[in-house]
């Protein structure tokens, strides 16, 4: 692996690491305050929204260089870093399945890790970036459909779901927006690329139902929802539409990688860790 791809890789294994312990000092912060104000100054609450972010720009950078479904994979990977780190600060029980999912997450990042093909930069035609910058708009309207005429039965489960297509969207839009070399110089140019502003929409809207998922749903099937659409829906779109690639011969290997990181965080989503880390 080269020195550019491997920067990336660990930009998105800090997006992991940052999300996972994010999760638990939001937790942390939530048991010590007596109340909503009181959570929102509390110090490990604040870090842990700080962390929040700085994961979330990691994630982009490694974006820019890595292939979707592995930077996707890696993010889903969190759930296993929420699972230890809530077991170590929380003493939150950890199953036999949950030590075992943990293990074949990292097994399967290692296996995509390896798998991942040399990537250009994504280039995709106007049109593509068009209709990924326009996407943006109906998974608005179906989640703010949803919050209002979703039976409350599936409410969360249907939420959470387009919460996951929603952060899949702003991937993609990281992945594929033109961007030029140094952003922060040219702050008019990156205004000027639709897919910056489709990126925002999507993570706006990913953020707001994943919420609303939670307060309707119970936190392990809405989480496992969400990294189900957020790895799969985008990392199929990245191979068929922006040109991701996979080492020759690998591609029935990254496949099952990607499959098992899934699986991993559907079972790492019912943990009680995880619950704990959340609650």
């Amino acid at each position: 692996m080269s020195a550019a791809p491997a920067v990336a890789l660990a930009f998105a294994a800090a997006g992991a690491v940052g999300y996972g312990v994010s999760s638990v000092l939001q937790a942390a912060g939530a048991r010590r305050a007596p109340g909503m104000l009181q959570t929102l100054r509390a110090p490990a609450y604040l870090g842990g929204v700080g962390l929040d972010l700085l994961a979330w720009l990691a994630s982009l950078a490694a974006l820019r260089t890595l292939p979707v479904y592995q930077v996707q994979a890696v993010l889903a990977g969190s759930l296993a870093v929420t699972v230890v780190t809530a077991r170590l600060v929380l003493g939150a029980r950890l199953r036999g399945v949950d030590v075992a999912a943990v293990a074949v997450t990292v097994a399967a990042l290692g296996v995509l890790a390896a798998a991942s093909g040399p990537q250009d930069a994504a280039t995709p035609a106007a049109a593509t970036r068009a209709v990924l910058a326009a996407a943006a708009v109906p998974v608005a309207a179906a989640g703010w459909a949803a919050t209002r005429w979703c039976p409350p039965p599936v409410t969360g489960a249907v939420t959470g779901t387009l919460a996951g297509l929603a952060f899949g969207g702003a991937a993609l839009c990281a992945r594929a927006a033109v961007l030029p070399p140094r952003p922060w110089q040219d702050p008019a140019a990156v205004a000027a690329e639709p897919l910056v502003w489709a990126l925002a929409v999507f993570g706006v809207t990913g953020t707001l139902l994943y919420a609303y998922a939670l307060e309707h749903g119970q936190v392990g099937p809405v989480t496992a929802l969400l990294w189900i659409a957020e790895v799969l829906v985008p990392s199929a779109v990245g191979v068929g539409l922006l040109g991701d690639t996979v080492r020759p011969g690998w591609g029935a290997t990254a496949a099952a990688a990607v499959g098992a990181t899934v699986a991993a965080a559907a079972v790492l989503a019912h943990a009680p860790a995880n619950a704990a880390a959340t609650a």
